[in-house]
């Protein structure tokens, strides 16, 4: 295991998330792939990125917000798909 994020919940639950580097390597490879032929969707849907939801939690929890609103609120994933760390999980690289 090579990364480890804890998650304390309002019930005072705390769940432990991890994530194998080698898993995640796989995924930044898989993205980098379908960047270099092009396969970053349709012109109506793009494919914007494939991201590990450890890393999702891991914004939920620095940015004090609950998934439900992170999904509600596009400038949540916006920041979050910006966020340079994470452009090796990008796929479509045009502006969001």
């Amino acid at each position: 295991m090579d990364f480890q994020l804890e998650t304390l919940d309002r019930d005072h639950v705390v769940s432990v998330h991890s994530a194998n580097h080698s898993d995640l390597q796989a995924v930044a490879d898989h993205c980098a792939n379908l960047r270099a032929i092009g396969d970053t969707g349709s012109k109506d849907m793009k494919l914007a990125a494939s991201v590990p939801a450890i890393f999702v939690q891991k914004y939920l929890n620095d940015n004090g917000v609950t998934f439900a609103e992170f999904m509600r609120e596009p400038k949540h994933v916006d920041r979050f798909l910006a966020d340079p760390a994470l452009a090796a999980f990008r796929v479509w690289q045009g502006r969001l």
